[in-house]
C-alpha cells in the first residue's frame, strides 16, 4: 500500500528526501574526518580484528536501523507520532540498567524499570491509535499504513544499540576489551563511519530505485526540474539541520565542562522535543487560522498544495497533523492516544536518562570522559546526547570511581638562583608566600586536592673574606635572607617563627616554615663543592626530590634503640623503630604517585599568581600522557629592548606556541615557569641522559646553551607530550641592554636549531614512539626551520626592496647594495672582539630602523600611488596588520602589546639578521653572557657583608653601633645554647659570664632537633643565625607576639579574648623585660625561659577567667603553642647519616665540580670552532644561493620571467596593465603567508579550549574544606597497615 502524507509534488518529494539523506550522513561524515585527522596528525594504532568485527557489526545495525527510521518510515507518518517514536530508542540501555543493576541506591533501579514500562507503553499506544484511525475513519487514511509502524519498532530497537557501551562501561562486564578499544577508538571510527555512510546509501537507493512504486522511485532528470523555491528551501533546511546539530553537540560539551550539567545541558536537552510541539504550535498559530472543530480546516489545505513559499513547511506540517485523529470528525477522544503516546515516550527517555542531572563534574574533564562515542545523531541529536552521557555517578557505587577522582599530588617549587638583584629575588619570593596563602594549613584539605613545598637553589652562594679567610655566604645570600624577612612581615606583620641553619655536604641549607605552615628551603650551593649553573640545579633537585625524597618517604628506615636521638622522631610498630618522615608533606607523599608528583621549574625571577599554577596542574591531570606543561611568560622592565621583546613573546606564544600545542607537541616549556611529571622526568633516557656532561663541541651547544630545550627534545624523544596554556600567567625580567639581549640570544639561537635538527633527525623514531607528534608535524617543523634558515636572505631582499622603494633604485643595484652591510658586519664577527660585534650590530640596527620606518611609509604612500593595495607587497603587509588585530583582539587582556609591533617591525633586520650573524659567528663561546659577576665589585661588597662581625644586618655598608660587652655577651649565649660542651669563644676582653650547663639542658631547645653535639661549626652558620635571632629582640619580641596570637585565633570567633589575650601578655613582656634588656638586645635562654613560664600562665589565667564553655583545653593548648613560636631560636641542625651519604654519592657520581686541563679546554674550542665554521658555512651557502636567484631573476627581467596578476582598483575597475611580479619571491610570500593562516586557525582552536578551562576554573576557585573541632588534635595520620596517630602528647 502507498502512504503519502505530503501535497508535494513527486519532483520536490525525492529533492527533499535526497537532503534527508545528507542529513543522515554528515554526522558520519564528520567523525571520518576527526578520526582521519586523530590517525595522521596524533597516531594510528591497527585495531584487533575481532573487537574491529564487531563495532563494525553493531554500527552496521546501527546505520540500518537509522536509515530505514528516518528515510523510509517517517516519510509515512504524522509528524506527532514522527516525534513520538525516537523516545524509544532508549530500551536497550533501560534493559542493561536493570540487568546490571548500574544504581548507586537501589532503590533507584525504579527509574531504569519505569523507562521500560513507559517506552513498552508507548509502543502499544502507537499501534492500538493507527487501529482506531483506520477503524473510525479518520479522513485520508490509506489502508495498510500500520505496517510501517511495525517496522518503526523494529528500527528503533536496531538504532538502541547505538550506545550499548555506556551501561557496559559503567558496569565491570568486558571491561579488557572496553578498555583495549580505548586504545585504537580513531581507528574503529575512521572504518565505522565509512560504512555507516555507505549502508545509509545504500538503504536510500535500495528503497527508492527497486522496492518504492514505481511513479515515486528516483528519477534522475527530476533533481535538475526541481523548482527554484524547493531547491532553496531544501537547502536551507539541510544547511541550517547539519550546522545547528553540530552546534548543539559542540555546545552542549562545553556546557558539561564548565559545570553547567543541570540548567545548560540537561534541562535543555531534555526539554527539547516538548518544546519542538509547543514551537510547532505557536507558528502554526502564526501562519494559519486554526479553528475549534479541526477536520474543516484540513479541508481547505488541499486548495494550498501548489504554495511553494516558505510558509510550505507549515503548511507540510499541518497537513501531516490531519491524518492524526485530530481530524476525526466524529470524536475527539481517540486522539488522547497519541498524546499519552508522546508522554509515555518522552517520560521513558527522562527516566533513562536520571542519571544526568546527578553528574559531578570534575573542573577539568576530557570529552571522553564526559561522552562514550564521539558521535552524534542528527536525527536524534537531544535523545544521542543524553544516552551518551557516561553514567559516572554509577561507577561510585561499583567502586570504580578512580579514574574519576581527582588525586592528591605533591608539588615541589624549584627555583634556580645565579646573582639575582634583590627586586628580583623579592618576586619570586611574594608569589612563593601567595601560594602558600592561597593554599593554607596543609593539615587541611584544599578543593584543588595538592601540597607543595618550594625549595630554592643559589648557585655560587659562598665567597672567602679577603681578612680571616674564612668562608661566608656571598651578598646574593645576604640579599636572599633579607627578602625573605621582609616578605615574612608583609605578610604576618612579624618574624619568620621556625627557621633551621643544615650544613650540608654542597654547602648549606636554610629550612623556613611559612605563614601557614607549608615548607621553604633554601639550598646554598658552594661551587669548590658541587657543579654550579642551572642544569646541575636542576638535576640536583630532580635526584634529590624525586629519588632521595621518594625513595625514603615510601622506605623508613629502620634504626637500632641504642642510637635514638630524639623521642620525637620515633614511633614504635611491632617493636621496631622507624624514623618519621621530618614534615607533614614527607608523609603525604607517601601516598602519592611519582605521575602525581609535579616539578614546578622557574627562574629566581619570576612572578607568579597560585591560579597560574593550578592551571598548569590542571593540564597534567587530565592526560596522562603530558610530561611537561607551560604558561604564557610575559617579559618585564623598561625600554627598548624590552618593547621589542614584549611584542616577540606575544607572537612567540599566540601563533607559534599554539600551533604546536595544536598540531603536535610544544617543543620547548621555557625553565622560568614550566611543570613537569615526576614519573616523565624519571623516565628512560630523559634523567639519566640529562645528567650527560658535554664533552663535545654539538653538546656544549645542545645540553648548556638552553637547557630546558634540551629536557623537552628528551621528553618527546621518550614518547611524552609538552603542552602550552595560554591563560597561565607568569612575569619574568628580560634583558633591558642590547648587550645583554644580543648575548642572551646568542645562547639561545644555536641550542634551538641543534635541539629542533636533533627532533627532525630523529623524527621517524619519535613518530613511533609519541603518539602527539606525527609525520606532518615533522613537515610542518621542517618548513619553519628552513624559513628560519633563509631568514638571513630574505630579510636581505626585504631591505633591497625598501632600497626600491625609498630611492628608487633599480632591483637588481638594490640588492647589491642591500648585501654589503651583511658581509661586512660578518667579516667584523670573524676579527673582532664581541663587545665591538655588539657596538658595531647597535649602530646598523639603529641606520636598518630608520630604513624600515620609510620603506613602511613608502609602501602605504605606493599603495595610494597606484590607487589600489592589491599588490603582493601591500596585500601582505594590509593582510598581515588585520591578521595580527584579530590575533590581538582575541587575547583582550594583551591586546595594548600591539602597539610594541611597529616597534618589532622596524626592528626585523636586526633582529633576523643581524643577530643571527652575531650568534652563529660566536657559537664557540659558551659562557651564559647574562648576569655574569664582577669579581672587583663583589669584593668591594664584601666588607659590609654579615659576616662580617661588626655588622649586623646583611650586605648594608653600615657600621651599627653596639657596645662591645653586649656583643661578647650575646656571641657566647649563642654559642653556648649551640654548643655547651666546648668553653665559650675566646674574646679580645674576656668576659667571664657565660650560661650554666643545666640552664641551657632545660632551655625550650631542649626538644627540637639542635645540633647540640658538632665539633666544630661552619664559619658561615653564626652570622646567619644571627640574623634570624633578631626576632628575639624586646623590640621584636613585642610585635611578634601579638601578631602571633591574633594569627593562631583567626576564624575561631574569639575576637575579645584575642584582644584581652594580646593586651596582658603585651603588659606582661614589658614587666618581665623593662628594665632588664635594650630594644636591640637579643634575649638570652634563661631569659627566654622565664618569659615563657611568665606568659603561659598569664594565658591560663585569662582562658580560665574567661570561662569559655566548649574546648577551653584545647584554645589553652593553642595559646601556648603561639607562645612557644615567637620565642623559639632558630635551629642549627645536622643532617642524617643517611641523606649525607645520599648527597656525597650524588656529587661523586654527577656534580663534583668541572675541572678540565687546558689541553681539553683547547681542544674543545677549537671543535667549537670548527662547528661554527660549518655552521656559518652551510648558512650562508643557502642565503646565498637564495639571493643570486633572486638577483638573477631581477637581472634578466620581469617580461622574460614573471607572474601576471591582474590588477584592480579599489572600485572593483580591472587596470589596463597587470602587476608583474617574479615566481620566486611569490613562492616565498604564498609560503610564508600559508603558514600564518595555518597558525592563526590553530590559535582560533586553542582559543576557544583556553576559555572552556578558564571559565571552568572560575566556577570551581580556592575553596578551603574547614577541619572540625574535633579533629583539631593536631593529629599526624601516618599511611602504615596500622592505624597509628602521633598526638601532641605522645611528642
Amino acid at each position: 500500500s502507498y502512504c503519502s502524507l505530503s501535497l508535494r509534488n513527486n519532483v520536490d518529494k525525492q529533492f527533499y528526501t535526497l537532503m534527508l539523506m545528507c542529513v543522515l550522513v554528515m554526522p558520519n561524515l564528520l567523525m571520518f574526518l576527526k578520526s582521519l585527522w586523530k590517525c595522521v596528525f596524533k597516531s594510528y594504532v591497527a585495531p584487533n580484528p575481532r573487537t574491529l568485527g564487531i563495532m563494525c557489526g553493531i554500527e552496521s545495525l546501527v546505520a540500518v536501523g537509522t536509515a530505514i527510521l528516518v528515510l523510509i518510515v517517517m516519510p509515512k507518518l504524522d509528524v506527532l507520532t514522527n516525534l513520538s517514536i525516537p523516545g524509544g530508542i532508549c530500551i536497550l540501555s533501560a534493559v542493561l540498567q536493570i540487568a546490571f543493576r548500574l544504581q548507586t541506591q537501589s532503590w533507584m533501579i525504579l527509574y531504569p524499570i519505569c523507562s521500560l514500562i513507559l517506552v513498552l507503553s508507548g509502543y502499544v499506544l502507537l499501534v492500538v491509535d493507527y487501529y482506531v484511525r483506520e477503524s473510525s475513519y479518520v479522513p485520508g487514511q490509506v489502508e495498510g499504513c500500520y505496517i510501517y509502524v511495525g517496522i518503526a519498532i523494529f528500527a528503533t530497537l536496531l538504532v538502541s544499540l547505538n550506545w550499548w557501551e555506556n551501561p557496559f562501561q559503567a558496569s565491570t562486564n568486558i571491561q579488557e576489551m572496553l578498555s583495549e578499544l580505548d586504545t585504537f577508538r580513531d581507528a574503529i571510527y575512521l572504518f565505522t563511519s565509512l560504512i555507516r555512510i555507505a549502508l545509509t546509501l545504500g538503504v536510500y537507493f535500495l528503497y527508492y530505485c527497486l522496492i518504492v512504486e514505481a511513479d515515486a522511485r528516483i528519477n534522475w532528470d527530476a533533481f535538475t526540474k526541481a523548482s527554484k523555491g524547493t531547491v532553496e528551501i531544501g537547502l536551507g533546511l539541510f544547511f541550517l539541520q547539519a550546522f545547528c546539530s553540530a552546534a548543539c553537540h559542540w555546545f552542549g560539551v562545553v556546557a558539561c565542562k564548565i559545570h553547567s550539567m543541570t540548567f545548560a545541558f540537561a534541562l535543555p536537552v531534555s526539554l527539547t522535543g516538548p518544546a519542538t510541539l509547543i514551537l510547532g504550535m505557536i507558528l502554526s498559530g502564526d501562519n494559519f487560522t486554526v479553528k475549534t472543530p479541526f477536520w474543516p480546516f484540513c479541508h481547505e489545505l488541499e486548495t494550498l498544495k501548489d504554495v511553494n513559499t516558505t510558509p510550505v513547511v507549515m503548511l507540510e506540517i499541518s497537513y501531516s497533523i490531519c491524518k492524526t485523529s485530530l481530524n476525526n470528525p466524529n470524536a475527539m477522544w481517540p486522539f488522547s492516544m497519541l498524546a499519552l503516546e508522546g508522554v509515555c515516550m518522552w517520560l521513558g527517555l527522562v527516566s533513562c536518562t536520571y542519571y544526568v542531572w546527578r553528574i559531578k563534574v570534575q573542573r577539568i574533564e576530557r570529552t571522553s570522559q564526559l561522552f562514550v562515542r564521539r558521535l552524534y545523531e542528527s536525527a536524534f541529536i537531544d535523545l544521542s546526547m543524553l544516552l551518551n552521557t557516561k553514567m559516572k555517578a554509577v561507577r561510585t557505587a561499583n567502586k570504580e570511581s578512580g579514574n574519576d577522582e581527582v588525586e592528591n599530588c605533591v608539588i615541589y617549587l624549584c627555583a634556580t638562583m645565579w646573582h639575582e638583584t634583590y627586586d628580583e629575588m623579592l618576586k619570586i619570593m611574594t608569589s612563593m608566600f601567595r601560594l602558600d596563602r592561597y593554599r593554607g594549613d596543609p593539615k587541611e584539605e584544599h578543593k584543588d586536592c595538592f601540597d607543595f613545598e618550594c625549595h630554592i637553589y643559589v648557585d655560587d652562594g659562598f665567597m672567602i673574606e679577603k681578612d680571616t679567610e674564612k668562608k661566608l655566604v656571598n651578598t646574593y645570600v645576604c640579599d636572599l635572607i633579607q627578602v625573605i624577612m621582609e616578605v615574612y612581615r608583609v605578610f604576618t606583620n612579624k618574624e619568620p617563627d621556625e627557621v633551621s641553619i643544615i650544613e650540608t655536604p654542597y654547602g648549606g641549607r636554610l629550612v623556613i616554615v611559612m605563614p601557614e605552615g607549608n615548607m621553604l628551603y633554601i639550598h646554598i650551593k658552594d661551587k669548590e663543592l658541587i657543579r654550579n649553573k642551572k642544569r646541575w640545579s636542576q638535576i640536583m633537585y630532580l635526584y634529590y626530590l624525586l629519588g632521595w625524597k621518594g625513595y625514603n618517604v615510601k622506605n623508613p628506615q629502620k634504626i637500632t634503640r641504642q642510637n635514638n636521638p630524639s623521642r620525637a622522631s620515633l614511633i614504635s610498630l611491632d617493636g621496631e623503630s622507624y624514623l618519621l618522615p621530618s614534615y607533614d608533606n614527607d608523609s603525604k607523599r607517601r601516598h602519592i604517585s611519582d605521575e602525581n608528583t609535579y616539578i614546578m621549574a622557574l627562574d629566581g625571577d619570576t612572578d607568579f599568581h597560585p591560579a597560574a599554577l593550578i592551571l598548569l596542574v590542571d593540564r597534567l591531570r587530565m592526560y596522562d600522557t603530558v610530561g611537561a606543561a607551560c604558561g604564557r611568560i610575559h617579559p618585564t622592565g623598561m625600554g627598548p629592548m624590552v618593547w621589542y621583546q614584549k611584542f616577540e613573546y606575544a607572537v612567540g606564544h599566540w601563533l607559534q606556541k599554539t600551533a604546536e600545542h595544536v598540531f603536535g607537541s610544544v617543543l620547548c616549556s621555557p625553565g622560568c615557569f614550566s611543570l613537569f611529571r615526576g614519573s616523565a622526568l624519571m623516565d628512560d633516557n630523559v634523567l639519566k641522559r640529562y645528567t650527560t656532561k658535554a664533552t663535545r663541541a654539538s653538546e656544549y651547544v645542545q645540553y648548556d646553551q638552553g637547557e630546558d630545550r634540551w629536557l623537552c627534545t628528551l621528553l618527546l624523544q621518550q614518547g611524552w607530550r609538552v603542552e602550552y596554556n595560554a591563560a597561565s600567567d607568569a612575569f619574568t625580567n628580560s634583558p633591558q641592554e642590547f648587550k645583554e639581549f644580543y648575548n642572551q640570544r646568542r645562547r639561545w639561537g644555536p641550542s634551538t636549531l641543534a635541539n629542533t635538527l636533533d627532533l627532525l633527525h630523529s623524527g621517524k623514531d619519535t613518530v613511533k614512539r609519541n603518539t602527539s607528534i606525527s609525520m606532518l608535524y615533522i613537515l610542518y617543523q621542517t618548513f619553519t626551520v628552513a624559513s628560519s634558515i633563509l631568514g638571513p636572505a630574505s630579510v636581505t631582499l626585504m631591505v633591497a626592496g625598501a632600497f626600491q622603494f625609498v630611492f628608487g633604485i633599480e632591483g637588481t643595484l638594490s640588492i647589491i647594495i642591500a648585501v654589503v652591510p651583511p658581509a661586512v658586519y660578518m667579516l667584523i664577527c670573524f676579527l673582532a672582539k664581541p663587545n665591538f660585534q655588539i657596538t658595531i650590530a647597535a649602530i646598523l640596527s639603529v641606520i636598518y630602523a630608520f630604513l624600515m620606518t620609510a620603506s613602511f611609509f613608502s609602501i602605504i604612500g605606493d599603495m595610494v600611488k597606484q590607487e589600489t593595495f592589491i599588490t603582493p607587497t601591500g596585500l601582505f603587509l594590509v593582510s598581515g596588520a588585520i591578521l595580527y588585530m584579530v590575533t590581538a583582539i582575541l587575547h583582550p587582556q594583551e591586546c595594548t602589546l600591539i602597539i610594541y609591533g611597529l616597534m618589532y617591525f622596524i626592528c626585523i633586520p636586526s633582529g633576523y639578521l643581524l643577530l643571527t650573524i652575531y650568534s652563529l659567528v660566536n657559537m664557540h663561546i659558551v659562557s651564559w653572557g647574562t648576569r655574569e659577576s664582577n669579581k672587583a665589585k663583589e669584593q668591594k661588597k664584601q666588607v659590609g657583608a654579615v659576616c662580617n662581625r661588626d655588622c649586623k644586618m646583611c650586605c648594608w655598608d653600615v657600621k651599627i653601633q653596639v657596645t662591645q660587652e653586649t656583643e661578647n655577651l650575646v656571641l657566647q649565649q649563642i654559642q653556648q645554647a649551640v654548643n655547651p660542651n666546648t668553653p665559650a669563644a675566646k674574646t679580645e676582653p674576656e668576659e667571664p659570664k657565660a650560661q650554666s650547663n643545666h640552664d641551657v639542658q632545660n632551655s625550650l631547645d631542649a626538644n627540637k632537633h639542635i645540633l647540640d653535639y658538632i665539633e666544630e661549626m661552619p664559619h658561615w652558620v653564626e652570622p646567619v643565625k644571627k640574623e634570624f635571632l633578631k626576632k628575639l629582640t624586646y623590640a621584636n619580641l613585642k610585635r611578634n607576639l601579638q601578631e602571633q596570637i591574633r594569627y593562631t585565633l583567626r576564624n575561631k570567633n574569639q575576637e575579645d579574648l584575642c584582644e584581652e589575650l594580646v593586651l596582658i601578655l603585651t603588659d606582661t613582656l614589658n614587666e618581665e623585660l623593662r628594665d632588664k634588656v635594650g630594644p636591640e638586645d637579643v634575649l638570652s635562654v634563661s631569659q627566654l625561659e622565664e618569659l615563657q613560664y611568665a606568659l603561659n600562665e598569664a594565658a591560663r589565667r585569662i582562658v580560665k577567667t574567661n570561662r569559655i564553655e566548649n574546648g577551653a583545653q584545647r584554645l589553652e593548648r593553642r595559646v601556648k603553642r603561639a607562645i612557644e613560636r615567637t620565642l623559639v631560636a632558630p635551629q642549627v641542625e645536622k643532617l642524617s647519616e643517611d641523606e649525607h651519604d645520599f648527597w656525597n654519592k650524588l656529587i661523586e657520581r654527577y656534580l663534583l665540580p668541572i675541572q678540565d686541563n687546558k689541553a681539553h679546554l683547547e681542544e674543545v674550542t677549537r671543535e667549537l670552532k670548527s662547528l661554527r665554521n660549518k655552521a656559518v658555512f652551510l648558512y650562508f651557502i643557502i642565503n646565498v644561493l637564495w639571493i643570486v636567484a633572486t638577483f638573477f631573476l631581477q637581472a634578466i627581467g620581469t617580461d622574460v620571467l614573471s607572474i601576471n596578476i591582474p590588477k584592480y582598483y579599489p572600485n572593483g575597475t580591472l587596470a589596463p596593465d597587470p602587476l608583474r611580479v617574479e615566481p620566486l619571491s611569490l613562492m616565498f610570500l604564498l609560503s610564508f603567508a600559508l603558514l600564518l593562516i595555518i597558525q592563526f586557525l590553530a590559535m582560533l582552536y586553542h582559543r576557544v579550549y583556553t576559555l572552556i578551562h578558564v571559565v571552568s576554573y572560575r566556577s570551581t576557585e580556592k575553596d578551603y574544606k574547614e577541619k572540625d573541632e574535633e579533629d583539631e588534635e593536631e593529629g599526624l595520620i601516618l599511611g602504615n597497615p596500622v592505624n597509628l596517630t602521633v598526638t601532641a602528647d605522645d611528642l
